[in-house]
């Protein structure tokens, strides 16, 4: 069995080219996880993920909790080969789910109690539970249970939510059932609060995980306040485990925060956008509703090799997606997924030959560009 490591191959600047070499295979990084929440990537099957060159996905223990219950999932092998994903998986902890979708949450000392948002059923969180869950998934990364305050928020309410979920974490660790080739992740929280960020880092690798990440962050901070805490923090975790960046998000945030030291990122975002017409490209983003593409034999992205772009016009997708047609929201949704596979790939390159500067000029000039009309 492969231990559970990160190794350093190259940096540029502060950004960092790695691998993590995990019980599931390995994952080469700067990584962007496609979210298979509720043990699907939406739109998608697991052979379609795999060919964009995803190479790990993420769970959800809040949402499989509920249904179908991580008991059910374990009894029927475990979450690899339940979703039929052999890789590595990352599974969230439930907090972010709890504080954003969970009602009448009631938060104390031993976890959370919050009823379900599907049917009013009442549960109780703790960290403890959350890696019992996490481990009966057979998650190949765990994600240390966390409260996830609201932004903006008070100082002192986000001094009290860190110090909160530091000792979740030291519970969470006390709880993680250690195995060759899986790994526990702390979560750096304190909101846009430098020192209660530092304050966090001191507490958590005194704590010590496999790998730590950045959360409380994208959740309605201007991208600059993002970038200064990033800017401030990375340099403070070890040099030698794995950076993950939560929820983020927009490439631009992607390239910006790879660039500051980040190796690990996971977003609805590819996924939701290809459910609702939209498609991300070197250009900038495209709405394919818009009536201007009822007549255009391009490709979405031509620089881009999945079935979208290769097979059809934006004409046809144009029409799918106003028909309501299934096939528009899936090809959609690969060819996000593909896109942002595309963009972390170059990343990965770009750092490996010490030409980031130049590849993040290049990705600039082409949005700048905007998406050109035909001729």
């Amino acid at each position: 069995m492969t231990a559970f490591s990160f190794a350093l191959s190259t940096t540029d600047g502060a950004a960092r080219r790695g691998r993590i070499e995990t019980a599931h295979g390995p994952i080469e990084t700067p990584v962007f996880m496609p979210v298979g929440t509720a043990a699907t990537v939406k739109a998608m099957t697991p052979d379609a993920v795999r060919s964009t060159g995803a190479q790990i996905v993420l769970g959800n223990t809040y949402h499989l909790m509920l249904r179908p219950s991580a008991e059910r999932i374990a009894a029927l092998g475990g979450l690899h080969k339940f979703m039929n994903w052999p890789g590595p998986i990352l599974t969230d902890s439930g907090g972010f789910q709890v504080m954003s979708l969970a009602k009448l949450r009631k938060l104390t000392e031993e976890g959370v109690t919050f009823q379900s948002h599907i049917d009013g059923s009442k549960y109780l969180l703790t960290p403890e539970r959350s890696m019992e869950i996490q481990h009966l998934l057979d998650a190949t990364i765990t994600m240390a249970f966390d409260e996830c305050p609201a932004f903006p928020g008070d100082k002192a309410a986000i001094a009290e939510s860190t110090r909160l979920s530091m000792r979740w974490a030291k519970r969470s660790r006390e709880a993680f059932v250690a195995r060759e080739g899986y790994g526990l992740f702390g979560i750096n929280q304190g909101g846009v609060h430098e020192d209660l960020r530092a304050e966090s880092v001191e507490a958590l690798t005194d704590i010590g995980f496999e790998g730590y990440a950045l959360g409380g962050l994208a959740v309605g901070e201007p991208q600059s306040e993002m970038f200064r805490i990033l800017d401030r923090t990375c340099p403070l975790l070890p040099q030698d485990k794995p950076r993950y960046l939560m929820g983020v998000g927009k490439p631009e945030d992607i390239v910006g925060a790879v660039a500051r030291g980040v190796d690990m990122f996971d977003c609805v975002m590819p996924t939701r956008s290809g459910r609702t017409g939209q498609g991300f490209t070197r250009r900038g983003a495209v709405n394919i509703r818009n009536a201007r593409h009822r007549d255009d034999p391009r490709p979405l992205d031509e620089a881009c090799s999945c079935p979208a772009c290769s097979q059809f016009s934006r004409a046809y997708i144009h029409h799918l997606v106003r028909c309501e047609e299934i096939l528009g929201p899936m090809l959609l949704t690969w060819h996000n997924i593909q896109y942002y596979q595309d963009l972390t790939r170059g990343l990965r390159e770009a750092i490996s030959e010490h030409r980031l500067a130049a590849f993040i000029a290049d990705f600039e000039a082409n949005r700048a560009l905007g998406d050109i009309e035909p001729l």
